[in-house]
């Protein structure tokens, strides 16, 4: 099975006449993905390929049935194209937009509170259901479906990595998701792990977390009190020096919490199987799964 998409969603795209609009368009029709409508505001009637454009989600949805949508546009108006999507009853909302102002995000949160809608991102690469569906910009060429293990990863390169391993070992994935690195965003790993768990064809779940906040220390708290399934996890920046960002705006150690020695054993506390070489991390999945 999957968690989120699958070959049934219907996906709009904000922003698709932007250059990184048209080319992750074209590269999640070229997966499979079933992509019914674009959004650019003033330029509704017109197509990108095949796809009709809308000036407004309300009246893309209206005219699509779409029930997920990818943002694609720049950070100054990212804020508002969520809740734009929020507001028109969208249930999956993906945004792959980095750079959004943290007083921006603050803000989303606070209205999708009062929605029926789940953001992934921003800052993030999407998310795939391999074989299935894919939203965001996850290479088309990784990924081996119909498998028993939940990817769930802050980092959108270290997600490509370990889908590649376990695909090279024989280990396919239900869903892949990369939840993103800032400090505020929607879907957490909490989230991820309970979706999984509930999954019944999800047989083990690979979480890649990296330093700063304490997402990872409160993910492992949840592993330890409620899944079974066994879980290999990955913790970047352990040579990151304190105080500094390492890509990812919410990846920085300060005030001594955040470190990867206190999420390592974290992860050891909990029974998550920890990697200690990203490099042999399918070997290990192997072996533990």
């Amino acid at each position: 099975m999957s968690v989120f998409i699958d070959k049934n969603t219907r996906l709009l795209v904000q922003g698709i006449t932007g250059s990184e609009g048209q080319f992750h368009t074209r590269s999640c029709i070229a997966y499979g993905t079933n992509v019914v409508a674009g959004v650019t505001p003033g330029k509704g009637g017109q197509k990108m390929d095949d796809v009709p454009i809308y000036n407004g989600v309300k009246a893309a949805k209206k005219a699509s049935d779409a029930n997920a949508s990818m943002i694609l546009v720049p950070p100054p108006f990212a804020a508002d194209a969520i809740m734009e999507a929020a507001d028109a009853g969208i249930e999956l909302v993906v945004c792959i937009t980095e750079g959004i102002p943290v007083m921006d995000m603050m803000r989303v949160k606070n209205y999708l509170a009062t929605k029926n809608t789940r953001l992934i991102g921003p800052n993030c690469p999407g998310l795939m259901t391999p074989g299935q569906c894919k939203i965001g910009i996850m290479p088309n060429t990784m990924g081996k479906g119909g498998g028993p293990v939940g990817v769930v990863s802050r980092s959108g390169t270290l997600t490509y990595e370990v889908v590649h391993q376990l695909s090279q070992v024989g280990l396919g994935q239900s869903t892949c998701i990369g939840i993103g690195g800032d400090p505020i965003n929607g879907t957490n790993f909490l989230d991820c792990l309970a979706a999984f768990n509930a999954d019944p064809e999800t047989k083990a779940v690979v979480m890649v977390g990296e330093i700063g906040g304490n997402a990872e220390e409160d993910a492992c708290d949840y592993i330890k009190a409620n899944i079974d399934m066994p879980v290999v996890g990955f913790i970047a920046g352990l040579t990151a020096p304190p105080g500094r960002r390492m890509g990812h705006a919410g990846a920085i150690v300060s005030g001594g919490k955040g470190t990867a020695e206190a999420k390592i054993e974290a992860m050891k506390a909990s029974g998550v199987h920890h990697c200690e070489n990203l490099g042999k991390i399918g070997e290990l999945c192997k072996k533990v799964f």
